[in-house]
């Protein structure tokens, strides 16, 4: 929006040209998303506990979150407003690929209220199925899928990368729409099974946009793209300015989700902000690199599908309680213990991730 706006003065003067380079509008993105998020944070959670809008506590979990009961939750409502205003402002509008970031990423956000709200009006746990929220996450991604196959501009936008291999590159047709669905559903999910702690996601979330930041920076641009042997993406430059406004965005909210959380995220956060990370993988052709990454996201998940299979085909379970990070608390780790482990975790494989650049 101001992105126009400063097209216009340019003629006036020319030091409003700044604010054509992605990069500074990038930073202004993350700082705007951060002012939003440390200004309004405080409010909302005020508003939060007088509504009564706190997190019920499952009775067959841990004995340490007893004491969270009645925290406040859907605090992802304040990343989804910080990132939306901030992309909005500093991003260009005509980037078909900001749109569909959006739409994805405030589609699974409703999801995610509706979720949360059921479980607030029941007074416990249980919100949506499984089924009624899969069928909505299914619904949004397949819309997407096929928007994003039926109006790719270059061959690329659609072709399978394999990392640390230069040369191998698989034009997928139709099946570009079956790995974009499961990865942007398989991602939301992670990312909420693993929001159990606190600032436990949000931290990895804010390393792995940081880096797909950088991935859509060289994949928008021609020389980079070239010198690194990785696909020209002409739109995915302008992800930046949204993967900066996630970063500043969750950073402002681990302020007051970090240990011992003032706020929690609830499911508004976490189903939106996974499915954001997968859309924008998709979107600059990084899917097995995002696994990388997000890799403790990937074990979380793994953990659970290995606990559910293991008890109904045995009776008997692989872990204390799952997902991992509960098996570890019910070991008697400290729950910061944890917390900072999982993070160290990620940059590690964040840092694998960005050499997938060079390694080819």
């Amino acid at each position: 929006m101001l992105l126009y706006l400063t097209e216009y003065l340019m003629q006036f003067d020319g030091g409003f040209r700044v604010f054509q380079y992605l990069t500074f509008r990038a930073i202004l993105g993350a700082l705007t998303a951060l002012v939003i998020s440390l200004i309004v944070g405080p409010t909302m959670i005020r508003k939060l506990e007088i509504g009564k809008i706190g997190q019920n506590v499952r009775e067959e979990g841990p004995e340490s979150h007893y004491d969270k009961a009645g925290t406040p939750t859907m605090g992802g409502t304040l990343i989804l407003v910080a990132i939306s205003i901030s992309t909005l402002l500093w991003g260009d509008l005509d980037n078909r690929y900001v749109w569909v970031v959006l739409f994805v990423t405030m589609s699974f956000g409703i999801i995610g209220f509706v979720d949360d709200y059921r479980k607030l009006k029941k007074g416990n746990s249980d919100g949506l199925s499984a089924r009624e929220k899969y069928l909505w996450q299914s619904i949004t991604a397949l819309a997407t899928a096929v928007f994003l196959y039926q109006t790719a501009s270059v061959p690329a936008e659609t072709q399978f990368i394999v990392p640390f291999f230069k040369d191998v590159i698989l034009d997928m047709g139709l099946f570009y729409i079956v790995l974009t669905y499961f990865v942007i559903v398989g991602a939301s999910n992670a990312v909420n099974l693993t929001d159990g702690l606190d600032g436990l996601a949000i931290m990895p979330t804010v390393m792995i946009a940081a880096a797909l930041a950088i991935f859509a920076y060289v994949s928008g641009n021609y020389n980079f793209a070239e010198y690194l042997a990785i696909p020209f993406l002409p739109d995915s430059g302008e992800l930046v300015v949204f993967c900066a406004a996630l970063v500043g965005s969750g950073l402002g909210f681990l302020w007051f989700n970090t240990y011992p959380a003032m706020v929690f995220m609830g499911d508004v956060g976490a189903l939106a902000l996974g499915a954001a990370l997968g859309v924008i993988a998709v979107l600059v052709r990084q899917e097995i690199v995002l696994m990388i990454m997000g890799g403790v996201f990937v074990i979380e998940t793994i953990s659970v599908i290995i606990q559910v299979a293991s008890f109904k085909l045995r009776g008997k379970r692989v872990f204390l309680m799952a997902p991992i990070h509960h098996h570890y608390e019910m070991k008697g780790w400290p729950e910061p213990r944890i917390i900072v482990r999982f993070w160290i975790i990620t940059v590690i494989l964040v840092l694998i991730g960005l050499a997938t650049l060079k390694l080819r």
